[in-house]
């Protein structure tokens, strides 16, 4: 085994990373509860032999999901709740986002969550191979215009890391209201090495049956876009 250290990939990133100014309660959620709720050590300069995380301790032995790009963190924190024998990673850069999160958290009362305020990519780096049960990509960017498709999540950059850290049978699920979106998942995920459990896209009038409805999905109602849910399962 080398015990050269990895050398830091050129990534861009493309999205926001703050919007409006926080609120005074968010700002202090941000300092108190933040730095408590880390999966572990992230950061290039401060980890840059990407040594793996210790999810086994930082969960106690659960099985592990992971929220890719969380928006204002209502399904995290539901899915919590309601499953509290999981451990569950949330990977947000929108640093608004995050406030939101940890409001909810307070509010909401759980504890069996983590929290890294910055690019999935950074995070999967450094998850354990094989160590993830469940994914979720919920409304991600949808970079609508063709030559911005690159951007997407659903492209090999994104999805060979992601498998590589899931378990053989684990489930990755994606909501997305945009069919060109609808289209690149189907071609994309099964390349990497996962299977689709069904016959058609579920649209929202189906959904999964612990979905919890978002405001994005709510917002997409609104302007009389149509959410679909896809389910996939990461082959052996």
């Amino acid at each position: 085994m080398s015990n050269q250290t990895p050398s830091r990939p050129h990534r861009n990133f493309y999205g926001r990373l703050k919007g409006k100014t926080l609120k005074q309660s968010q700002k202090t959620y941000l300092v108190e509860d933040l730095a408590a709720l880390s999966p572990g050590v992230v950061d290039w300069d401060a980890n840059p032999e990407r040594t793996p995380l210790d999810l086994e301790s930082r969960f106690g032995g659960k099985p592990v999901w992971l929220e890719i790009g969380f928006g204002g963190g209502e399904h995290m924190v539901h899915q919590a709740a309601s499953n509290p024998d999981v451990g569950i990673i949330g990977a947000e850069p929108y640093i608004n986002g995050v406030a939101m999160l940890l409001g909810k958290i307070r509010r909401a009362g759980v504890s069996n969550l983590a929290v890294h305020p910055g690019d999935a990519r950074d995070l999967m780096d450094v998850l354990p191979e094989a160590s993830i049960s469940r994914a979720f990509l919920l409304y991600p960017d949808p970079w609508p215009k063709k030559r911005h498709h690159r951007r997407r999540f659903v492209t090999q950059e994104h999805l060979e890391p992601l498998a590589r850290v899931l378990i053989p049978g684990a489930i990755f699920r994606v909501a997305t209201d945009i069919p060109d979106y609808v289209r690149q998942t189907l071609e994309e995920v099964p390349k990497a090495g996962f299977d689709w459990l069904a016959e058609r896209p579920v649209d929202w009038r189906d959904p999964w049956d612990d979905w919890l409805s978002t405001r994005y999905e709510q917002k997409a109602l609104r302007e009389g876009r149509v959410p679909h849910y896809l389910t996939f399962r990461r082959a052996a």
